[in-house]
């Protein structure tokens, strides 16, 4: 005769039950509130780029932007640099990686370093991906790129590290990236230009105090030759375009007060089918 499970057991497939429930409950909320903002006149537009926004491996929309952003200019070498990626497995150049871009990533976490090692395995062998284990700072953003062997044009730049973001993109100048998406501190909404101080050391302590406004990231990427294209629907990343590559294809005024988005840090709950993976895939 077949053992019966124990009450405990039972209790727990239950509990179990009811929490993924609660989960697609909460997905299908957040997918309706998705579906409002965008139905909203303000992104009737075609060139917002928030429309186009869409959840594979990014923490938000971002893959879906990332995407749309290189479909009006298109890529060129298909190569980006991203620091701050954690565990690899939910940021912004998965979904390039898996598509066959190549690039670089440094994280700083001794343990995430470890499991992306595990984890990407294959593209690491393949060469499509390089990894270094190094907390970022100003001083030494450059040579760390540069001995991830990467230098001039890239297609994308990505930068999440909860703090000096804006001190980073300041000091980087070993590459040309195409595209920037960084994150911006919503908090602050325009015209408020504010940026926590530079400190090398810095860590994040959970408040709304860390990085930089999104009219600051602006100013910054004026003096650096681009402009400010879209944000993301959560209100966490912004998008850059180098200022040759725009033309008429993004929506202006490039200002922080037409493409600013607030904080709505729930929409990394967007659905995006089951726990990321990164494979790997075999192209067809």
């Amino acid at each position: 005769m077949a053992k019966q499970p124990s009450d405990t057991a039972q209790i727990l497939a239950l509990l179990k039950k009811q929490a993924e429930q609660s989960r697609y409950l909460a997905q299908l909320r957040v997918q309706r509130a998705w579906e409002q903002e965008i139905d909203k006149p303000r992104h009737a537009d075609p060139k917002r780029l928030v429309r186009y926004g869409y959840k594979v491996y990014s923490q938000n929309d971002e893959d879906g932007i990332i995407a749309e952003i290189f479909r009006r200019t298109g890529p060129t070498s298909r190569t980006f640099v991203e620091f701050g990626v954690e565990t690899g497995v939910e940021c912004n150049s998965v979904k390039l990686l898996v598509e066959g871009w190549r690039g670089l990533w440094i994280e700083s976490n001794a343990a995430s370093a470890a499991t992306i090692r595990d984890n990407f395995a294959p593209f690491i062998a393949a060469k499509k991906l390089v990894l270094q284990e190094s907390r970022v700072t100003a001083e030494n953003i450059n040579a760390l790129i540069g001995q991830g062997g990467f230098s001039g044009e890239i297609d994308l730049l990505s930068i999440d590290i909860d703090g000096n973001d804006y001190w980073v993109w300041k000091a980087i100048d070993v590459i040309n990236p195409r595209v920037v998406a960084i994150e911006y501190n919503a908090t602050f909404r325009p015209p408020m230009a504010v940026v926590v101080p530079y400190r090398a050391d810095a860590q994040w302590d959970g408040s709304s105090h860390y990085g930089a406004s999104l009219e600051a990231l602006v100013r910054l990427a004026a003096a650096k030759k681009y402009r400010l294209v879209g944000c993301s629907i959560a209100g966490v990343n912004a998008f850059f375009v180098r200022a040759d590559l725009c033309a008429d294809r993004f929506l202006e005024p490039a200002t922080a007060e037409e493409h600013y988005e607030p904080p709505r840090h729930y929409f990394h709950m967007l659905p995006a089918g089951h726990r990321s993976s990164p494979g790997p895939f075999v192209e067809v």
